[in-house]
């Protein structure tokens, strides 16, 4: 019985793990690439750390109330054409539909907009750990809009009989087949609005939401029970989809866990570069070995708060005058 719960136990983390841990750091450690030399010193200096920290909101949902919602959004709860018609900002949002409401069915492409000032206030700061830091959470809202299965409320292929489809997109796929992707995906470049970037991503993602359910299912009801097979990983004895039945459903997605996993690469390097950029561009050269001090922070703190009261206050008088 102790063996069968430790299968069970180890099956159910796989599964709910967004992208899985192993292509999480991946994709954050990728991002770091597309950066440019301004930025790319101080990010490959802490490389280790932007990838092992990558899965810090995973280990966070059960312990934080606050954290699950943070990595989906279950557009179906929202009626049809949702993705097109839901307000882009937090404030219209709220307004709309409350937030407690917007809380219950998650809240990823609005959380990925208040990650990137966040992580523009951390660079104002010049605040090398709170840069490190946010940048890696960012990168995992990042990557976790890019998996279709994020963008649903069935989300594990539970109400269609499909139950543990999202770890087997989003972990046992990337796992087999990282090696054979190609992720050169170019430079960072300039995003001119952050928000609707992320939504961007959620409509690309909740657009294969069909295609990765049906192939599955299509697939399964031609191979019955034989999709299983049990692996041994260090001391863990594990149930897995056997690597035949992972090799045809990768054959017919036709590269979409590649795509996706590309484009959360790319999109994590847009914004930690957007956000750079937007704060005035710091010479982060100058963080690598500096360790500012509490007095430090709290005086630029202060500042930053003031500066950002000033204007505004200046924006408000404006709006009065015309």
């Amino acid at each position: 019985m102790k063996a069968i719960l430790k299968i069970v136990l180890v099956g159910a983390g796989l599964m709910f793990s967004s992208w899985g841990f192993f292509a999480h750091r991946k994709i954050n450690q990728l991002a770091v690439y597309t950066l440019p030399s301004s930025m790319a010193s101080f990010y490959k200096k802490n490389i280790q750390y932007l990838s092992e920290a990558a899965v810090n909101p995973d280990r966070r949902r059960y312990a934080v109330p606050e954290e699950a919602p943070r990595h989906y959004i279950d557009l179906d709860d929202y009626g049809d054409s949702a993705v097109y018609k839901l307000p882009r900002y937090w404030s219209d949002a709220v307004k709309q539909f409350g937030e407690d409401s917007l809380q219950a069915r998650g809240i990823v492409p609005w959380h990925i907009y208040r990650m990137y000032f966040q992580l523009k206030d951390a660079f104002l700061l010049k605040d090398p750990d709170k840069i490190l830091r946010v940048s890696a959470d960012l990168g995992h809202y990042v990557a976790d809009a890019h998996v279709p299965l994020h963008t649903t409320k069935n989300y594990d292929g539970q109400l269609t009989g499909q139950t543990g489809i999202h770890g087997f997109w989003e972990s046992r796929l990337p796992e087999l087949y990282f090696e054979e992707y190609d992720f050169f995906v170019g430079p960072a470049t300039y995003l001119p609005n952050v928000q609707l970037a992320a939504w961007e991503m959620i409509r690309q993602s909740n657009l294969a939401v069909d295609s990765v359910l049906r192939f599955e299912k299509e697939l399964s009801e031609k191979t019955g029970e034989n999709k299983y097979n049990f692996e041994t990983k260090g001391k863990q004895t594990v149930k897995v989809y056997s690597q035949e039945y992972s090799y045809k459903y990768h054959q017919m997605l036709s590269g979409m866990v590649e795509r996706m996993f590309r484009n959360s690469v790319k999109s994590i390097g847009d914004i930690w570069y957007t956000a750079w950029v937007d704060a005035g561009q710091p010479d982060l050269k100058l963080l690598i070995n500096y360790k500012p001090t509490v007095e430090e922070l709290e005086a630029r703190k202060k500042e930053l708060v003031a500066w950002k009261e000033k204007n505004v206050q200046a924006r408000d008088h404006e709006i009065i005058e015309n």
